[in-house]
């Protein structure tokens, strides 16, 4: 829901079998897993698996920068894919089954010794966040090669942001809760969630087309690179794409450490995750609709306002958090249902760079620029994984030490679920008050219409 809807576009209804898998495949199912991680993983390598702090920031530094760098080589290849399926619609048939063993995998706690823990884990870390990379490219992509109306497009998208919200709180809020239920195991929850998540891929490559997609030229990986640096107006907005995740990341990986050890309420992990994660559900599913509606579907101003809100509730939140729990719980539900709308927001940024390369370069690049936002994503990512374990690190943190952990380690923990937010918000506002693509929306709906 953008400005360039000011021009008609003609519009083909999507089917609701594709519309609910798309939704329900990568920011369902593979999104239950992936928030599983994000919440829990740097807790499950510290206080259960037993890997120093210091080694595990490492080892998520190197495994979340890989990441980042298999971005652009994934989304080139899925570029270049041929098959009697297409170019992004075989990646959703035959990777999630395997995306599902890895997160199985991944949160066995092998009865080897310390270094052997370090290398099982670092490995199956890295497999699994390079086939998160090949299941996203595609799915992004496969978005703006079916429907070409924006209108569409963005309901989707914040439909899409919707089951990432509630995915989000089920797997953060609840995750303790279930795995109870295994004798304390995430083994079975990884294997419920990935069977889910392949099934809604399934379905997602039966119902998908191919229909908006330029012929591939031939031309190397090089070429396709070149043509997108050469934009250097584009910076703007692989920076919000990286401050966003960055601001996002921290959010959920910091706060069961906040509410554990600044707070010192272990007790009160799931209600505090399940504000947050509410927050989410109620910044997509209603405040962000609103927001748009007020702008006048301008999702730049829009973008700016909600971020301007979550940096003032971050700031009273970074200074007197700890004075009072009412506070906390409030001002958090505000900063989240604003904040986090952002995740939806960004992919209505994707398309428009996908379509303003059609328009500028004649080339269908989708995937290649899906990935340029997954590598400034994972970059993000990156910060936020390995800065909060090197913080602890840094700052003396002492692994289950409930109400003994040193002031050094408090003030970082503070810092890092409310200062480092506060600023990305500040640099998302100033990069999106020069968004490039805004006036080129007129000539956008134009080529579309003709296509």
């Amino acid at each position: 829901m953008s400005e360039q809807q000011n021009v008609s576009q003609t519009s083909e209804k999507p089917s609701l079998a594709f519309s609910v898998s798309w939704a329900l495949s990568y920011q369902g199912g593979a999104m239950l897993v992936a928030a599983t991680i994000s919440s829990y993983f740097s807790v499950f390598m510290t206080d259960t698996i037993g890997i120093p702090a210091a080694a595990a920031s490492i080892m998520m530094f190197i495994a979340t920068l890989w990441d980042a760098v298999n971005d652009p080589i994934m989304g080139t290849l899925a570029d270049r894919t041929k098959s009697r399926w297409g170019r992004y619609r075989p990646y959703f048939l035959f990777f999630p089954p395997l995306f599902t063993a890895v997160a199985m995998l991944l949160f066995l706690n092998p009865n080897l010794p310390t270094m052997g823990k370090i290398v099982y884990t670092e490995v199956f870390y890295i497999m699994w966040g390079m086939l998160y990379t090949i299941l996203t490219m595609p799915w992004q992509s496969i978005l703006p090669a079916h429907i070409k109306d924006d209108n569409q497009r963005n309901s989707l998208i914040q439909a899409g942001a919707t089951c990432m919200a509630i995915a989000f709180t089920i797997a953060s809020s609840f995750t303790t809760t279930f795995t109870s239920f295994f004798g304390g195991s995430y083994v079975p929850l990884m294997a419920i969630y990935g069977i889910f998540c392949t099934i809604m891929y399934w379905i997602l490559f039966k119902t998908s087309t191919e229909r908006y997609i330029l012929p591939v030229e031939k031309r190397s990986v090089s070429a396709d690179l070149k043509k997108l640096l050469k934009h250097t107006e584009l910076l703007s907005v692989i920076v919000v794409w990286m401050m966003s995740s960055l601001g996002y990341g921290l959010m959920f990986g910091s706060s069961v450490y906040y509410i554990m050890y600044y707070y010192e309420r272990p007790d009160l992990i799931t209600t505090y995750m399940l504000a947050v994660s509410v927050g989410a559900i109620v910044s997509m599913m209603v405040l962000m609709g609103i927001l748009l509606r007020i702008f006048k579907g301008s999702v730049v101003k829009a973008f700016q306002f909600s971020q301007g809100v979550a940096l003032v509730c971050y700031v009273i939140l970074f200074l007197f958090g700890k004075t009072s729990l009412i506070l906390l719980y409030v001002l958090t539900f505000i900063a989240t249902s604003f904040g986090v709308m952002e995740q939806a927001m960004i992919n209505i940024l994707v398309n428009d760079t996908i379509d303003y390369i059609m328009l500028k370069d004649k080339m269908t690049l989708s995937a290649t620029i899906s990935a340029i936002k997954g590598f400034a994503q994972k970059c993000g990512s990156t910060l936020s994984n390995s800065g909060i374990l090197a913080v602890l690190a840094v700052t003396g943190y002492v692994a289950g030490a409930i109400g003994g952990q040193p002031q050094s380690a408090m003030i970082g923990i503070n810092f890092m679920r409310f200062g480092i937010p506060a600023l990305t918000c500040i640099i998302i506002i100033a990069c999106l008050a020069v968004y490039p693509i805004s006036k080129y929306y007129g000539e956008i709906a134009e080529m579309k219409e003709n296509m």
